[in-house]
């Protein structure tokens, strides 16, 4: 077991509760938990550690949502996101994580703003989301931002807005892809040595946590109107952009 202060614990099971919630639909909030376990065992570091939870996360939000996903958007974005894995994996063998974290940071960004105009004007852009490239991109996208800094779920979550996805079709559509992509993901955290006993270890302490997040979660996603949900989930994500890009 690493050795942890007193406060470090209270930031993990914090992060570990945040986990909970983001899986629960509230995507945006996963920059909580990517934060404090950066802030912990630093970035690269970081990744390997909480990969465990966030596979708990998913069978969690499985259990409550799977039914409801939208599983021809799930195999629409697997192939590209799993060349995204790949690539960001290779990545990670040659750049320091302050080149690419502002990188994320600005992609989030100007999709968000990109969401925010299309429901400005509701009739811009119609067809984009369905299109072949756009799917493309969106899915090497989430593949590499989950690999470099399991920072995906923003970038999943304006893919399902812009789609305009129901609520909890959004949360069982995401509980079900990123359950499939973080397994994948697994042999490469664990060959760039990210995964250990020690790390196991703390997951299996941290993991009740996540189920107390996701129960405060569904709480909060079964009482939000469509409208509140899918604005909650822009400004949540706007802040994680901004979180990457300033470092």
């Amino acid at each position: 077991m690493p050795e942890l202060t007193l406060l470090e614990w209270c930031l993990l099971s914090i992060a570990a509760m945040g986990i909970g919630i983001s899986k629960s639909g509230l995507s945006g909030l996963s920059m909580v938990h990517v934060l404090v376990f950066a802030h912990v065992f630093q970035a690269r570091d970081s990744t390997g550690v909480v990969l465990p939870m966030l596979i708990f996360g998913d069978i969690c939000a499985i259990r409550t949502y799977g039914q409801h996903a939208n599983w021809s958007q799930v195999w629409r974005m697997m192939p590209p996101a799993v060349i995204g894995v790949i690539l960001g994996w290779l990545w990670m063998h040659r750049l320091d994580e302050s080149a690419y974290k502002p990188l994320i940071g600005g992609i989030i960004l100007g999709l968000t703003v990109l969401q925010i105009a299309r429901l400005w004007r509701p009739g811009w852009q119609a067809n984009l989301p369905h299109s072949v490239w756009f799917g493309w991109a969106m899915g090497l996208t989430v593949g590499m931002t989950t690999m470099l800094a399991n920072a995906a779920g923003p970038v999943f979550g304006l893919y399902l807005l812009a789609l305009a996805v129901p609520k909890l079709e959004f949360v069982g559509t995401s509980a079900w892809f990123f359950l499939m992509l973080n397994v994948f993901k697994v042999p490469f955290s664990w060959s760039l040595g990210l995964i250990d006993r020690e790390s196991l270890l703390l997951n299996a302490l941290l993991c009740p946590l996540i189920v107390v997040g996701m129960l405060i979660g569904r709480s909060i996603v079964k009482r939000l109107p469509q409208k509140a949900f899918d604005l909650l989930i822009l400004v949540f994500t706007a802040a994680a952009a901004f979180r990457l890009l300033i470092g």
